[in-house]
């Protein structure tokens, strides 16, 4: 055990606004989650959508592995995640050109149709969300400053 907050001088400051962030940002996730839902989308499955789409690289795809290391899921989670996706009818594979071994994940027009939606209306959640990311770190960077 790494010791308590008393003993290693941990100001109370800084507790009380990470644990308003993480308040905050648990509230994020939920409200986030049911705007998914209203647009027929699991949380898992609006996470997948977002990191497709998201790609950082701008192609709008991803491998299965890539999507694995984004959503932190092991292979066969994001397996069987995907196959249910693509039962869905919300993504499609697509075999890279270069690397036979190699199957890219895109999402459908249905796909997009409401991932668009849930965005849309996650807009307003994520302006709230960037604000606390803002207070957060200047916070932390006072505290810090401050020891």
């Amino acid at each position: 055990m790494q010791g308590d907050a008393s003993t290693v001088g941990l100001p109370l400051e800084r507790v009380m606004r990470i644990a308003e962030f993480r308040a905050g940002l648990r509230g994020f996730m939920h409200s986030s989650e049911q705007i998914a839902r209203r647009w027929q989308l699991t949380p898992q499955r609006y996470s997948l959508l977002l990191a497709i789409k998201g790609a950082p690289d701008g192609s709008e795809r991803l491998s299965f592995t890539e999507i694995s290391r984004r959503l932190l899921l092991s292979r066969n989670t994001v397996t069987e995640l995907c196959q249910r996706a693509e039962e869905a009818g919300l993504i499609r594979r697509e075999p890279s050109a270069q690397d036979h071994r190699v199957t890219y994940l895109r999402l459908t027009a249905e796909g997009e149709r409401r991932l668009t939606g849930a965005v849309l209306e996650n807009d307003l959640l994520r302006r709230d969300l960037d604000k606390m990311f803002r207070q957060l770190s200047a916070s932390l960077s006072a505290a810090a400053g401050r020891s």
